[in-house]
């Protein structure tokens, strides 16, 4: 079995060199899941928060078959994504921010 894998943002930081690039073609015998694949490359699942395969999204259990694209994206901080739906029910994380304010007293 053959699946094309793209990951984006902060997950290709967990790719080894060799791998960096903006597309990885993963080949295996037998069925695997969306989770193992993933696994595979060094991306912890602790840190996917939406999988597409051919343009659905899918859970980590879904079985890969032979030509699925897969892409593998991380919390989304900028876009709302609340139609599609997520692997879990609370965010990874809660983006914060820090509000610094300087006054100039003459």
């Amino acid at each position: 079995m053959q699946a094309t894998f793209r990951l984006y943002s902060e997950l290709k930081d967990y790719l080894r060199t060799e791998k960096s690039g903006t597309e990885l073609t993963l080949q295996t015998s037998g069925s695997r899941s969306v989770k193992e694949l993933i696994e595979s490359v060094g991306v912890p699942t602790t840190e996917v928060d939406l999988i597409l395969v051919n343009g659905e999204s899918v859970d980590f259990s879904f079985t890969m078959k032979d030509g699925d694209r897969v892409s593998v994206n991380p919390v989304f901080e900028s876009f709302d994504i609340t139609p599609i739906p997520n692997l879990r029910t609370k965010p990874l994380r809660s983006p914060r921010f820090v509000l610094r304010l300087q006054f100039h007293v003459e």
